[in-house]
């Protein structure tokens, strides 16, 4: 073999091992809709196209507002249909009886979801504009907030319903350095690593707040013993060889052991209250969802951590979803309204 010959080798080999390198970084990289966001108290994350092929199709269109529907019809775009993946931060308010509740929200939409008819909309609406990184913020009123809206790329659209444009902003200034894998807030850096490989919807940090209600977190009408403010990482994988269930798994990481002693035996009770309340409700599609739900959850403590593991049925999201009241609201997130 001649100079030239393993000279070539060694080139290949080089750029080989570069593209190993590099497609290893990016799959534990946090996806690019996540890592956008600004700081923030909790992230939640759903990656919606692969979700689609694991829930149930319903055959009937869903009922909307006749505003919505509207809104819809003219920005000629289908949340449903069109958006694939979504990134929530989750910011606390100072003064919870404000506009924005206890918690506002900074949110990355990605998918067929921007365009001249979405622009034309936003600038129909728009109270105020602003240009800013080469892009133009448009300032929408809703309730007595603004909700801020940019376009940052042909499939994503940045939203802000903070009460100043500090998060829009830094979410531009970061769409500038995406393209780095590791890029992204902090509280990522800190636990993103801890989300299972493959989870098609995750959330860390304090992602109780919006559950949230006199500082008890309350999911499916039961009060967990659990503070809005607690550090969870929690997660949804396939469980592939259960027919399209989910695989939740939760995880609180508490102050202290004997902490976390206390919310396990806590939440062992609930759970074992929460079958007996179940037991007796009839047979359905949504009430054998939830019965098998508590059946399979499991709580576990291991030092400073309680985690809870259950099994959801698909069937469970069966029932048609509530719909914002107004346009605005498609873009301020969940449980904003005053």
């Amino acid at each position: 073999m001649n100079r030239r010959t393993r000279r070539t080798l060694w080139i290949v080999a080089a750029v080989l091992l570069f593209l190993a390198v590099a497609v290893f970084l990016r799959s534990k990289a946090p996806p690019e809709a996540a890592r956008l966001l600004p700081e923030s108290d909790g992230i939640l994350y759903v990656n919606l196209k692969p979700m689609r092929a694991f829930l149930p199709r319903n055959p009937k269109p869903p009922e909307r507002a006749p505003e919505y529907q509207q809104f819809i019809d003219t920005i000629g775009i289908d949340p449903e249909r069109d958006l694939d993946e979504a990134a929530i931060a989750l910011h606390r308010m100072a003064n919870p009886n404000g506009p924005n509740g206890p918690v506002a929200y900074s949110m990355v939409l990605e998918g067929k979801i921007t365009g001249k008819r979405l622009n034309a909309w936003l600038d129909a609406h728009a109270a105020a504009r602003e240009s800013y990184a080469g892009h133009t913020i448009y300032n929408i009123p809703s309730e007595g907030r603004t909700v801020r809206v940019a376009q940052i790329g042909y499939d994503m659209v940045a939203v802000s319903n903070y009460p100043t444009a500090e998060m829009i902003h830094s979410m531009l200034d970061r769409h500038e350095t995406a393209a780095w894998p590791f890029a992204g807030s902090s509280l990522l850096s800190r636990h993103y690593h801890e989300v299972p490989l493959l989870s098609l919807a995750w959330g860390v940090g304090q992602i109780g707040l919006p559950f949230s209600e006199s500082g008890a977190i309350h999911i499916f009408g039961f009060a967990l013993p659990l503070e809005a403010d607690s550090t969870i990482i929690a997660s949804v994988t396939p469980a592939l060889s259960l027919g399209g269930a989910l695989h939740v798994k939760v995880v609180e990481i508490a102050p202290s052991i004997g902490k976390a002693v206390n919310q396990a035996d806590a939440l062992n009770l609930l759970l074992m209250m929460a079958r007996g309340i179940t037991a007796p409700l009839a047979d359905n599609a949504a009430n054998n969802s939830l019965k098998e739900l508590l059946r399979t959850a499991e709580i576990t403590q291991k030092r400073d951590r309680v985690t809870i593991t259950a099994t959801l049925s698909p069937s469970l999201f069966s029932s048609p979803a509530t719909n914002p009241k107004t346009p605005a609201d498609s873009f301020s997130g969940p449980g904003t309204s005053k």
